[in-house]
């Protein structure tokens, strides 16, 4: 039977993206971010609704559609009330709606900062293979190499050399996953059975458990 510590690292991004739209102020092409409003309008039975940017530059503002000319009664209740509310949650899980955004614009801007959330999932004693489930609320735009390295704490040449040597690998069919984008649902898993510090370094790192710090 596997010695395994799996994990589960759930990836919030911090920055929304952001498109690049003709900005009547400036007279050209400006990246706008979004102002985490909505704007609603009715029409008898018929609601439009916009998801409210603003130039970085001069604040100027450009409506991206959510819908337009939707019958009320087609609409989610629950989105209704988080559009009426200007439900934060609901604004950002919005707001990285990339495939939206690409009907606007030609060219958006999208970033890797993330905050990760770490969970503990199950932990044998012993343990020799650490296992990372890993999910994400909205899409990503980082390499799973950078992710690693950078929460993990290792450099991007050791996970290279430990993924060639069978050390590390994911659930993915092929090709050089550690150059891609993070997808949610990836499992990486490593064997840790010739690493020493696996107990505490890797622990500690895994999971964000302060005892471990």
């Amino acid at each position: 039977m596997c010695k395994i510590l799996r994990v589960r690292w759930t990836l919030i991004p911090t920055k929304a993206p952001q498109p690049w739209i003709a900005c009547s102020g400036c007279g050209g092409l400006r990246p706008f971010r979004c102002s985490g409003k909505i704007r609603l309008n009715a029409n008898g039975r018929r609601l439009d609704a916009w998801l409210i940017y603003k130039c970085l530059r001069c604040d100027r503002t450009w409506n991206r559609p959510v819908f337009e000319r939707r019958n009320v009664r087609d609409i989610d209740p629950a989105v209704m009330e988080a559009m009426q509310s200007n439900d934060p949650d609901w604004i950002r899980a919005e707001s990285f709606n990339l495939e939206a955004l690409k009907r606007s614009a030609h060219r958006i801007d999208a970033f890797s900062e993330v905050d990760i959330e770490k969970q503990t999932v199950c932990e044998a004693p012993g343990w020799t293979r650490l296992e990372i489930d890993l999910r994400a609320r909205w899409p990503i735009d980082l390499r799973l190499d950078r992710l690693l390295a950078s929460a993990l704490e290792i450099p991007r040449s050791r996970l290279k050399t430990l993924s060639s040597q069978g050390a590390l690998w994911t659930n993915a069919e092929s090709g050089d996953i550690l150059r891609r984008r993070v997808v949610a649902g990836t499992r990486v898993t490593f064997d840790l059975s010739a690493e020493s510090g696996r107990i505490h370094r890797w622990k500690r790192l895994a999971t964000g458990d302060p005892a471990q710090m």
